[in-house]
């Protein structure tokens, strides 16, 4: 496994999980205060609306306001369609479960795995809390027996991470949080990132990248079928760049985000530091 890959992907996962965490938690206390008149003793948000207010600024109040309950309502959308879409997918994994195959397959590799009975291939991973792996019998008819492994070693390693909990967050909190770009570029590059890490998986415990390679191949030309909820599936993120590092492992990911991507967010950062620096300045 390449190391600097995984050190990467932990750094952006965790510092993008920090900074929208610490965010979300100064918006929360400060809903509260607004909707329950809680006594708070330090929030940054009542200190900048405070100082705008001062000031005469109640554009920045009127604004502030607006974006935080946007934030919050944006959150509280996407959990909710999260449950209703894994609520309708667990029901249609119920219906379409092949029984006999799921079995077979579950004494390879283990009890977190399921076959559906569908012609369209299907290869994914589901579930924030339980993750479990989800295949179809479309996906078996397409691949040999050295690829459907080299698949399955690739499922596992997102569900040994966690990686449909973590996609999901990023991907929740780079709806949310749309006015700092910086967390929408960086769930892109973590979902590249552990696709990667998933394909050398793979080939580790294969012992070669050939049976993965092929997979992928098949996958693109067949296409996917993708479920509503919240997963990481094989074969649809950054196929091109994949197949690259699969042909040649020493192959550099591009890490660096796009200029205007960044001078946005860092507009964003001293825009917060000023209002912060502000209002520490008035107290």
């Amino acid at each position: 496994m390449n190391q600097g890959i995984l050190k990467r992907s932990k750094l952006i996962f965790n510092l993008c999980f920090f900074i929208a965490v610490t965010l979300l938690m100064q918006m929360g206390m400060y809903v509260l205060h607004l909707l329950f008149g809680w006594n708070l003793s330090f929030n940054l948000i009542l200190l900048c609306n405070k100082v705008a207010h001062f000031f005469g600024l109640f554009f920045i109040e009127y604004m502030l306001n607006a974006v935080i309950f946007h934030t919050m309502f944006v959150l509280f959308i996407k959990a909710l369609k999260q449950v209703i879409q894994m609520r309708k997918v667990r029901k249609m994994i119920t219906k379409l479960r092949n029984e006999t195959t799921t079995a077979h397959l579950q004494k390879a590799y283990g009890k977190n795995l399921t076959v559906l009975t569908t012609d369209q291939p299907i290869a994914l991973t589901m579930g924030l809390f339980t993750p479990h792996i989800v295949l179809s019998t479309g996906l078996l008819s397409v691949l040999d027996e050295n690829e459907l492994e080299a698949v399955i070693y690739h499922e596992q390693s997102h569900v040994a991470n966690k990686d449909p909990l973590k996609t999901f967050l990023l991907s929740t909190l780079a709806s949310a949080l749309w006015y700092i770009p910086f967390i929408k570029w960086s769930h892109k590059r973590f979902k590249v990132m552990r696709e990667v890490l998933a394909d050398q998986d793979a080939i580790v415990k294969n012992g070669t990248s050939a049976h993965i390679g092929s997979a992928l191949l098949k996958m693109v030309k067949t296409g996917q079928t993708s479920l509503s909820c919240a997963h990481v599936s094989f074969a649809d993120t950054s196929v091109n760049y994949r197949i690259q590092y699969i042909l040649n492992p020493k192959t550099k990911m591009p890490m660096q985000p796009p200029v205007i991507l960044t001078l946005t967010s860092l507009y964003v950062f001293f825009i917060l530091c000023a209002l912060i620096f502000t209002a520490l300045t008035a107290l």
